[in-house]
């Protein structure tokens, strides 16, 4: 079985503040986009004896590293160990989806994983079960087993749904170079910043001049201080001709928004002749896609 595990940006994020055990409170604004990672799981032939469970894990991709070290792998050992099911599982990575860029690629092939798994094992979880059980792997987890527009709120683990977003392109600029997302938190001294109220949030992703507004980035502040490529690129994608341009995430990726194909068709041409940046063009994804796992 084939499934793809979607990226997503973030729209808006704030940091509130920081709990006694480390973790930071975000208010955040999740959209999946069209960047995909593909995960293919084999399951062992009849002939191979199912008297217990092993699970082996490889990605194309040399800087993901392999087996129990991946998500992935955690991911699939939960749904097994929950489900009381010996079997014997082959997954491989099809990495597009940049590493450390924030766009939640990591925790969208775990989500994967366990969408994937729950069809070809015939365990019929629903979407809700799965989405507390992929909690403990991360905060972002439960958002992809969903797939839908979200404001995640706490530790990033509290969802609620966000109502059909207007058609919108973004072109997604990634330096070459990953971030660590606990070393930009570490260094981020937390004011009282946050958004406006929810149906202020929900009148906004009416229209693409609403979503501009959104577009803030807390942690920006961090990067932009260390990595100044960062700042350049958003002035490269507003140049031409992006609506409004963020980091996504702690970074390291940047994206502009655009209201229409044509534009950003336009500007990815362009975009994607400069020295050293990788390029995307995708569009959001409003709902879950049921032809994700095929």
């Amino acid at each position: 079985m084939k499934i793809r595990a979607p990226a997503k940006i973030n729209l808006g994020l704030r940091v509130l503040g920081k709990r006694k055990d480390g973790y930071h409170l975000i208010d955040t604004i999740m959209v999946p986009v069209s960047l995909y990672d593909e995960i293919e799981i084999t399951r062992a032939k009849p002939s191979v004896p199912r008297s217990s469970t092993s699970i082996e894990v490889t990605c194309d991709y040399p800087l993901v590293p392999e087996g129990r070290e991946n998500l992935v792998y955690r991911a699939a050992a939960l749904l097994i160990a929950k489900s009381e099911i010996d079997v014997r599982l082959h997954i491989h990575i099809r990495k597009k989806i940049p590493v450390g860029a924030g766009l939640g690629g990591g925790s969208s092939d775990a989500a994967a994983t366990m969408l994937a798994l729950n069809r070809l094992l015939r365990l019929n979880l629903r979407p809700g079960q799965l989405g507390k059980l992929s909690a403990s792997l991360g905060a972002d987890v439960p958002f992809f087993i969903y797939g839908r527009p979200a404001r995640a709120r706490g530790i990033g683990n509290e969802l609620s749904f966000l109502r059909r977003l207007p058609l919108l392109w973004a072109v997604i600029l990634y330096p070459r170079f990953p971030i660590s997302t606990a070393w930009v938190y570490g260094k981020f001294k937390a004011k009282l910043t946050k958004f406006s109220a929810n149906n202020s949030i929900n009148l906004l992703l009416r229209s693409a001049d609403g979503v501009r507004k959104l577009l803030v980035n807390d942690l920006e502040i961090v990067t932009i201080s260390r990595y100044p490529q960062i700042g350049l690129l958003k002035a490269a994608l507003k140049h031409e001709g992006a609506i409004g341009a963020v980091m996504s995430g702690s970074g390291s990726s940047v994206f502009g928004i655009f209201n229409s194909r044509e534009r950003a068709e336009k500007a990815f041409r362009r975009l994607r002749k400069m020295d050293g940046p990788q390029a995307f063009l995708v569009r959001i994804i409003n709902r879950q896609v049921d032809s994700r796992a095929r």
